[in-house]
């Protein structure tokens, strides 16, 4: 007797190709996911050799000269600073509404909050109106780092995301070219084109109280208290 051929419903078999199709979808993404990291990694170990070299050129340029000027018994006039670092000092009692709004532009909500600030005439304005109740300066190359790979968090769908990984910073920066925390470093110190776009993507920082408390919060720093610009010594 001869055995009857069950026919596949055309449903299971639609269902089967379909199936089938995401399967090769997902092993593509999967493949392409890979060779893009590859890619991005020789990228930002390129870029990274560069900036070393770079930085490294810069600070020889200067020494050179300084140099130069104290064997001439010339002046040098040291290169004026393009970021500065913002931290508040005060809470909000008795605090004016002209101030209290340029904290609020500054993203300074909290005491104890910090964040970069591109320094410009506008800038330098505000910053004077705010001197008592902030304290900032010119952070140098490794303070710069140091903050964004100690307490560096990013702006991730409104939500404060710790920065653990380079495939964060693409997330949020890749279409600025901005590849790798490194990166995100090199454009906060040259002051670069995308600055306000990579500070925007930062959360302010939250530091902690000085290693023995404040000294005088109502005094400005060049009299012996903590407020107003202490340059380099942020």
């Amino acid at each position: 007797m001869a055995t009857q051929k069950t026919e596949v419903p055309e449903s299971v078999l639609k269902f089967r190709a379909l199936a089938k199709e995401k399967e090769e979808d997902r092993y593509k993404a999967a493949r392409q996911l890979v060779e893009t990291k590859q890619k991005n990694k020789q990228e930002i170990l390129k870029r990274t050799e560069q900036y070393e070299a770079e930085y490294e050129a810069r600070e020889k340029d200067l020494i050179e000269q300084r140099r130069k000027a104290r064997f001439g018994r010339n002046f040098f006039r040291e290169p004026e600073a393009k970021v500065g670092f913002v931290v508040r000092i005060k809470g909000i009692l008795k605090i004016a509404p002209q101030p209290k709004k340029i904290l609020q532009l500054l993203r300074l909500r909290q005491i104890q909050n910090g964040v970069f600030v591109k320094l410009n005439g506008a800038t330098l304005r505000m910053l004077k109106l705010v001197d008592p109740y902030v304290m900032w300066g010119y952070p140098n190359l490794k303070t710069i780092r140091e903050l964004i790979y100690k307490r560096g968090y990013l702006r991730l769908e409104g939500k404060r995301i710790p920065i653990t990984d380079n495939s964060l910073v693409q997330q949020k920066l890749s279409k600025y070219n901005i590849l790798s925390v490194e990166d995100l470093v090199h454009e906060i110190v040259t002051c670069g084109p995308h600055f306000k776009e990579a500070n925007s993507a930062l959360w302010p920082f939250k530091l902690t109280n000085p290693k023995g408390g404040y000294k005088r919060k109502r005094n400005h720093f060049v009299e012996g208290g903590d407020a107003g610009n202490r340059e380099k010594y942020i």
